[in-house]
């Protein structure tokens, strides 16, 4: 199957996949303001740094956030040019795709 989109399909893939869990989309949507550090998102989110920081990854690896080294301190934000490459790819479903109609307008009527 070809895929128009940009990215690697293993890329789009880890992108659903990262959204899939409701503490990733809570971390993105804290992300959605400012870029915060693992220290504020804990506390946000009322959680400890080890569960968060496995979230972190998922997020990191599916490049929907953006990191920021600064001293001891690690500073995340929102990878925006990753969010549009997902709604790229969902927008080809949609361009390519004939819209059928509702299944109960398709049986005959009695």
């Amino acid at each position: 199957m070809q895929h128009v989109c940009s990215a690697s399909p293993e890329l789009v893939f880890a992108g659903f996949h990262a959204l899939a869990d409701p503490l990733r989309t809570d971390v993105l949507e804290l992300l959605r303001y400012r870029e915060l550090c693992v220290g504020e998102l804990c506390e946000s989110l009322d959680i400890n740094q080890s569960k968060l920081s496995f979230h972190l990854k998922v997020l990191k690896d599916a490049e929907l956030v953006n990191t920021r080294h600064e001293g001891r301190w690690i500073y995340y934000s929102l990878n925006l040019a990753q969010f549009v490459v997902l709604e790229q790819y969902l927008a080809e479903y949609r361009r390519n795709s004939e819209i059928m109609p509702p299944r109960q307008y398709l049986s005959p009527t009695p």
